[in-house]
């Protein structure tokens, strides 16, 4: 079926090491994840920064709360520019996204690639035309501004204490 592929961009107001240190860490992708998919990354888990061969395992509940194990592969990892999560298991046939981080003279530009392919042919081309592409954009517009907020330069360090590393 057909392959879909969602790319954003956004500068931050930030180092580099700082988008690593932040981007690096799972535990932070529910802090910009919206709460209504009730993402949770389960454990035992491994909380070391990303590296190369790292499974995470989450469930999320993106319809009528029904939980999905999703299992991803971390890959390609070169700290402190880029990183890849590829799905083994989960709502999707295929998600690679690839997380990259560039010197900007404003901060920091972040892109994100994310490569994706759903199950059940047609129907699931359905489904994308109707639902998914639509969230996808909802749940990165929420990350976008969740980014925005709570790695702003003028947040206290008090204001940030939900942000690991």
């Amino acid at each position: 079926m057909a392959r879909h592929v969602l790319e954003r961009s956004q500068t931050l107001p930030i180092t580099l090491d700082r988008a690593w240190s932040f981007f690096s860490t799972p535990r932070n992708l529910a802090l910009i994840t919206p709460p209504g998919l009730g993402l949770t990354i389960r454990e035992p888990f491994d909380d070391r920064p990303a590296f190369d061969g790292q499974l995470i395992t989450y469930t999320v509940r993106p319809l009528l709360w029904i939980p999905v194990r999703w299992v991803t592969r971390i890959a390609d990892v070169s700290a402190p520019h880029r990183f890849v999560d590829t799905q083994l298991q989960g709502p999707y046939k295929v998600w690679r996204h690839t997380h990259e981080f560039f010197d900007d003279p404003e901060g920091v530009r972040m892109t994100d690639r994310v490569e994706y392919e759903l199950p059940f042919g047609w129907l699931g081309e359905l489904v994308h035309t109707l639902w998914v592409k639509h969230e996808l954009n909802r749940i990165f517009d929420h990350r976008s501004r969740t980014l925005a907020r709570i790695l702003a330069p003028e947040s206290e360090p008090s204001a940030r204490q939900d942000v690991v590393r």
